[in-house]
């Protein structure tokens, strides 16, 4: 495990209120008409914040959009990515490229509207506490953050599964699998945790949680509205709640054969 005081400090303890020093990647695919609105949105909430889009070629002309928005206005930047290839992987190659241009800070949010724009600015509070964390989590279940538009079955299941992973992975935060994360760049940096990601689909977001603590980032978390998306259809499948189910239990299963060798050698 890498001590937490081992990677140098950002020069930065924060981005700036407006946003400045922190880049928010957010990865697309056919979301043309949800993006316009969190773009404008994002703005408004951090005016000084860049927007890196990672585009999977999307048909309905997302990445089109992008780019044209993009030749007026310096704050925005477009990846484009030849094929449909996973969230985790846009999110890697997002977060190396931010990490590439000397960014302090890297944010990641989904294009569908169901993170709130008007949140970030609570990570961006919370990255400033006086304990420095590397990673800040929107959450949606610590007090004060909610869920609009679930149903109770759907609340139960996600509750469920949070507490699935904190019983196998050992890890406190009480929701590992949010995808609205604020990173101190540095630490991604240093830890070279991106070159450890395995995951394809929403899998990720456990998947970097448990990396991260593992390697000894100060975790926190910031309360968040998480709403129903806009439009569109969910990428969520049973093929992708399967892949977190496996990780999980597999990490678990190490941790605890971990724990057993080390009871065996004292």
């Amino acid at each position: 495990m890498i001590d937490p005081m081992s990677h140098p400090p950002s020069p930065r303890r924060a981005p700036g209120n407006d946003g400045s020093g922190l880049v928010i990647v957010i990865p697309t695919f056919n979301e043309r008409r949800t993006l316009p609105v969190v773009v404008e949105r994002v703005q408004a909430a951090l005016p000084a914040a860049h927007l890196l889009v990672v585009d999977d070629s999307s048909p309905d002309g997302t990445g089109e959009w992008a780019d044209s928005l993009a030749q007026g206005d310096g704050r925005i930047h477009c990846l484009h990515r030849p094929s449909k290839s996973g969230l985790a992987t846009a999110y890697v190659e997002g977060m190396e490229w931010a990490l590439q241009r000397g960014y302090g800070f890297v944010a990641q949010m989904d294009a569908d509207g169901s993170h709130r724009p008007e949140d970030l600015p609570k990570l961006v509070a919370r990255m400033g506490g006086p304990d420095r964390p590397d990673l800040v989590i929107g959450s949606r279940w610590v007090r004060g953050g909610r869920v609009n538009g679930w149903s109770r079955k759907r609340i139960l299941l996600s509750k469920a599964g949070n507490r699935y992973v904190r019983f196998c992975l050992g890890t406190p935060v009480r929701d590992a699998t949010a995808g609205m994360r604020l990173h101190r760049a540095s630490f991604l940096r240093d830890s070279g945790v991106l070159t450890r990601v395995s995951a394809t689909g929403f899998g990720f977001q456990v998947e970097m949680t448990q990396a991260e603590g593992a390697r000894g980032a100060r975790i926190a978390e910031a309360p968040i509205t998480f709403d129903e998306r806009m439009s569109g259809e969910s990428k969520l499948s049973g093929a992708i709640f399967v892949e977190e189910l496996v990780m999980v239990t597999k990490g678990g299963l190490s941790r605890l054969a971990g724990a057993a060798r080390r009871l065996v050698g004292r």
